[in-house]
This record gives structure tokens, sequence and C-alpha cells, in this order.
């Protein structure tokens, strides 16, 4: 009896020690009550595999810096280390928020099959310094000597807003399409800031994945979620991977204990939200955000992993 109580008791901290160093195990999140915050998931049918949670680094991202980028050299590079360290697997990038330099750097020694980079590429006027908009492989070409690697995971067409951006940038989603044949990118997408390009994404064959605003409240969002969610829905059946972005509603939940929690269990218990970009700016966000992932209750069936797909 007394062998038996000190195993379970050893069991119990081992079990809270891997909690609170951030360590993740993917096949034990599958038949867990809870969700794990890094557990791999297949990213719709693009064929990647993401971290349920990548770290965003473009909060008030705009002409090419960002909160992340503005926390300087060292600090940018150590949250992403430490997050690789915790179990995020993936990176979301873009022109807009000048952080394409600081992930290799600080990834350094890492092999790049271990982690997946997005990045988008930015259309509009404005937002960055120069007035030129070349095409999309003027830019990647730029973007691969940035980020220092030979490809990118997913690219976006960032921030689409027009009910016809399909007919306005059919010339760019054909130069995209192109380099993913080629390898220099392996999927495609667009990341949405209107319900209109929003639906249309949701029904367009070119897109390979979506990003998308999403939470309880509507804030920062698209439209409000019951009109939202079931846009989402249709994507996720005809085979889009879904990213959700603005969980925290931008940061205005950041001091919202009720908001956080109700944000969280609504997102990751959506069966059409794959995975999620949150724009961490501190180690200590980054662990209460997986603390708070780690107790709650999932009502979802969970994916395979890719160890279970295999076997």
């Amino acid at each position: 009896m007394n062998m038996q109580r000190r195993q379970f008791i050893q069991g119990g901290l081992a079990m809270a020690g891997g909690l609170l160093l951030g360590r993740s195990d993917s096949s034990a999140s599958t038949q867990s009550n809870t969700f794990d915050p890094y557990e791999v998931v297949k990213l719709g049918k693009t064929g990647l595999k993401f971290s349920r949670v990548g770290l965003g680094t473009g909060m008030r991202g705009f002409n090419r810096q960002s909160n992340q980028t503005r926390l300087g050299k060292e600090k940018f590079e150590n949250l992403l280390r430490t997050s690789y360290e915790r179990g995020v697997r993936w990176y979301d990038m873009a022109d807009l928020y000048g952080s394409h330099p600081y992930l290799i750097p600080a990834l350094k020694g890492i092999k790049r099959e271990k982690f997946s980079m997005v990045s988008k590429i930015w259309f509009m006027p404005h937002g960055i310094p120069e007035d030129e908009r070349p095409d999309a492989d003027v830019v990647v070409a730029r973007f691969l000597k940035e980020i220092q690697t030979d490809y990118i995971d997913l690219l976006l067409i960032h921030c689409m807003t027009d009910k016809a951006w399909t007919t306005k940038f059919e010339k760019q989603m054909n130069i995209m399409a192109s380099l993913k044949k080629k390898g220099i990118i392996r999927a495609h997408g667009v990341s949405c800031h209107s319900l209109d390009a929003l639906k249309l994404a949701a029904a367009e064959p070119w897109v390979d994945s979506i990003h998308t605003r999403i939470n309880p409240y509507g804030q920062s969002m698209d439209d409000t979620p019951d009109k939202v969610v079931p846009v989402l829905q249709l994507a996720h059946k005809n085979g889009k991977g879904v990213v959700g972005m603005k969980i925290i509603g931008e940061g205005k939940f950041r001091n919202d204990e009720e908001k956080k929690n109700k944000s969280i269990d609504f997102v990751f218990n959506l069966d059409c939200v794959d995975v999620m970009t949150v724009g961490f700016e501190s180690i200590e966000e980054m662990d209460d955000f997986a603390t708070r992932v780690r107790a709650t209750p999932r009502r979802i069936t969970p994916q395979p992993t890719p160890q279970e797909q295999t076997t």
C-alpha cells in the first residue's frame, strides 16, 4: 500500500512538473478531456501539420513594426526560442510586421522541418514604406532572403476586404499557385477582414487556408459570431485550413479573466477552427494562456495525431 501510494504521488508530481515546464504530449492529449495547446493537428487538407497554438508576431503590426519587434532583438528572439521550447511549432509572420529577420536566428540549431512558417503579402495601399507593389514572385524572393529559408509553408494574401478579391488578385493567385508547384511555398490562402471576403474564400478552390478573426464577443471581428461561424463551417467542409485570430480580442480581454476563459473555451471547441495564432508579448502571457487551455473542457472529438495516422 505504501509503495503504491508513493508511486501515485510520484506520478502526479511528474505530470505537474511537465505542465509547469510547458511540455506537451500529443498522443496523450487525444485521450484527455481537456486540450493541449501544443497538440499537433492537421491544417484542413493542406497537408501541413501545425501545433494548435502558434506564435503571432504582428500585435499592432504596421509599417514593418509590431509590439513583438518593438521588444528589441534580444527579447523578441528569446520569446521565439522559448515558444519553441514550450511546444509552439509554427510562426505567423508578415511583411507588414517586419518580423521576418528574427525567426531563424532565434531558432538556430533547430532543423527547418521541425517548425513551420506562415507569411503574408501586403498589396494594399500604405502599410509598408514602399509605394510599389511588385508581383508575388518578386515579393517571395525577398521574403526568402529576409527569413533565410528555402520555402514558406503557408503564404497568404493579407487583409482582404473586397467581396471580389479573387478577380482583383487573379494574377497574384496564379503566381502563388506556380510557386506552390515549384515547392517554394507549400500552401496558399488569404487572411480575411470582412464577411464578404470570408464568404468568397470559403468557396474559392484556390484557397488552401484562411486566417479569420474569431471570438465569442465579436471583438475586432468581421461580423458577429453567429454569422461568421457558419462560414467557417462551410470553409472547413470544403477542406480549407482555418486559422483563428483575435482570440483575446486583439488584446482587449488581456485583463478580463472571464472573457479570456470564455473565449478560449469557445474557439477551442469549434470544430471548424484547426489552429490559432496568438500575439503573445511575453513568456508569462504564453504560459498563462497555456494553463487556461489545459483547463478547458473538450467537447469536440479530437483529431488523430500524426503518429496515430501512420500506425
